[in-house]
């Protein structure tokens, strides 16, 4: 046990007591209340069905005792047979109201726990596995949809005992109390093994959700797996959180099996007693061998409602387990709060950093009172090594973290006040590794602007290089880029990001550029591109190349989160700083005086 205690627990799963649970889970069954009525008549009436088929044997046992005849024996077996047909027609209606039932329901939570991820921030992601995030979304809530089902059927069959109680305390309340005295004894057990069940089915499933984190990560990241030859590491990071899945869910059914073999047997005690005890009442006439035979068959049906219900507590506590862990994902709290939600207007791109304390972590510092101003209509290249701050400020601009001290003014209001949907509505962004998801060139560009038809996109993608690099695609706009855009290369996967960002006219566009090579003529289309968006946008650069330095209006050189150095490309050279130092060690092979040189120098050791 020791070795499973915590699990891999997220920061924010919590514990529901089962008041918490039936309430939450009733909130997504309200709109369905006029079913849920029909579904109840269907249940009582499967139960009053069901009831009556060993009422109708055990009078079939006294009137053939009393009166043996043919016509007696037909009349019973009549009713029988109807009271069976009604029993499955019944069911089969209720199964069905029930399919639409558990569908819209797992369908509501399965929206709202999507929904909540997609509204959690970037670092939301930075803390949490994407692979357990699916497995909330998809394993969790279909298994809350099979408690759904199980929970019905064992309603019908408590409904079963009840009626069959009444009739059994009419005929002989002294027998009766054998049957209602073992009860208490059952749930007492059943009750020991819950609390136990329920902590070791979580961890079965967080376990297994283990397991499709290391799946989605290794089939994400298998090219460079099979790149560097590592098929057999990520087999073995697969089989290790496959064989602890193993261990936890081998574990979970020993504790799991002790249920039904323990509450069997004390059926079988209590079996034996009622034979005994109801077989010397009919032998001293105080009941017929007909009521002790309903009072031996009501036996089953009184135990195996709680028999079954041991028998699928494991489907119930995973079940329990699946809407708690969905629910944890849809009440996770935000790290970015906002103090309200005020409508945007077109801004204009005026942006603060007025006295700003940020860190990731207690122990990973950005910025301790960080102050920037961006002018609108200005675009500003962030250059630095790796940590100083770039990708921060362009991060907390978009309001992906939250940060922790200061203020951060756009158009002189706080961002903070700001209605995010609108506010991002206005931000165009390309990441440093461009993200296409399946489908078309076209799609891709417009993927934020819906309404925008293929003729503008074609005009919008001719403009760059005079659409040469089309003309490399072998369907045009029209191409399949395939997933994550793997059938293009790099640099027209920049092309695209640029020109969806393009078409959409942001205020504010924020460039965490790729440091990818490309060739000369690909870089002239980039260029074409970021300068048809910097001419009508606020914009913030992380710039990895030398031409797109070049065509901001102002560099920001920062190092451990300060600004150490500022202003024009020839300006900081001739100040022979920190950015001086940078170009010579990152950005002055990249220019063309220096390629030219090296020709030249190469030319010359050769000859």
């Amino acid at each position: 046990m020791a070795y499973f205690s915590g699990l891999d627990t997220e920061a924010y799963d919590r514990n529901y007591t089962d008041r918490q649970l039936v309430r939450r889970i009733w909130e997504y069954f309200k709109p369905h209340k006029r079913r849920l009525t029909w579904m109840i008549i269907l249940l009582l009436s499967i139960a009053a069905s069901a009831a009556a088929i060993p009422i109708l044997v055990s009078r079939g046992v006294d009137m053939m005792a009393d009166f043996p005849n043919d016509s007696g024996l037909y009349t019973i077996s009549g009713a029988v047979l109807l009271a069976g047909i009604f029993t499955w027609v019944t069911n089969w209606v209720r199964r069905r109201l029930l399919a639409r039932i558990v569908g819209d329901v797992v369908y509501s939570i399965r929206s709202d726990a999507f929904g909540a991820s997609v509204g959690h921030d970037l670092s939301f992601y930075d803390e949490f596995s994407s692979g357990k995030i699916v497995s909330r979304i998809t394993s969790d809530t279909r298994e809350f949809g099979q408690l759904v089902t199980l929970v019905t059927d064992l309603v019908s069959q408590f409904g079963q005992a009840i009626i069959l109680g009444g009739v059994l305390i009419g005929i002989s309340w002294q027998l009766s109390l054998y049957i209602f005295g073992f009860l208490p004894i059952l749930y007492l057990a059943s009750k020991g093994f819950r609390a136990l069940a329920r902590t070791v089915t979580r961890r079965g499933m967080r376990a297994m959700a283990n397991v499709n984190a290391a799946i989605k990560e290794t089939v994400s990241g298998i090219a460079v797996a099979k790149n560097f030859r590592q098929e057999g590491t990520i087999f073995y990071e697969f089989d290790e959180a496959n064989q602890a899945s193993f261990r936890v869910n081998v574990q979970r059914g020993f504790i799991l099996s002790l249920v039904f073999p323990s509450l069997n047997a004390l059926g079988g005690i209590a079996t034996a007693v009622l034979v005994y005890a109801g077989g010397l009442s009919a032998v001293q006439g105080a009941v017929t061998l007909g009521a002790w035979f309903l009072f031996l068959m009501s036996l089953d049906r009184f135990f195996f409602p709680v028999l079954n219900l041991s028998a699928f507590w494991a489907q119930v506590q995973s079940g329990l387990s699946a809407a708690e862990r969905a629910f944890a994902l849809i009440d996770a709290e935000s790290a970015v709060l906002q103090s309200a939600a005020n409508l945007v207007p077109l801004l204009l791109g005026d942006i603060r950093f007025e006295d700003v304390c940020f860190r990731y972590t207690e122990q990973e510092r950005i910025f301790d009172d960080f102050t920037l101003h961006i002018q609108p209509g200005e675009s500003v290249a962030l250059v630095g090594h790796t940590g100083a701050g770039k990708s921060s400020i362009a991060k907390l601009i978009a309001r992906f973290y939250e940060f922790q001290e200061g203020r951060i003014l756009v158009d002189d209001q706080d961002i903070r006040t700001f209605d995010l949907h609108q506010y991002r509505s206005q931000l165009g962004i390309v990441s440093q590794i461009p993200f296409l998801f399946s489908g078309t060139v076209a799609e891709n560009i417009c993927y934020a602007c819906a309404d925008t038809n293929k003729a503008d996109v074609q005009r919008a993608a001719r403009q760059i290089g005079d659409g040469d690099w089309l003309d490399t695609l072998p369907n045009g706009l029209d191409t399949q880029v395939g997933e994550r855009g793997g059938r293009l290369s790099m640099g027209q996967r920049q092309l695209v990001s640029l020109l969806r960002v393009l078409l959409h006219r942001p205020a504010i566009f924020i460039l965490d550029e790729a440091t990818a090579s490309i060739d000369p003529f690909t870089e002239w289309q980039i260029q074409q591109a970021l300068k048809l968006i910097l001419e009508k946008s606020t914009s913030i650069l992380v710039a990895h190349r030398l031409s797109t330095v070049r065509a901001a209006d102002r560099i920001l050189v920062l190092e451990d989160g300060h600004i150490i150095e500022e202003g024009h490309h020839n300006a900081l050279m001739e100040a022979n700083g920190h950015y001086a130092h940078l170009y010579n060690t990152y950005f002055r092979h990249q220019s063309l005086a220096y390629v030219e040189q090296s020709r030249h120098v190469f030319a010359s050791t050769a000859d």
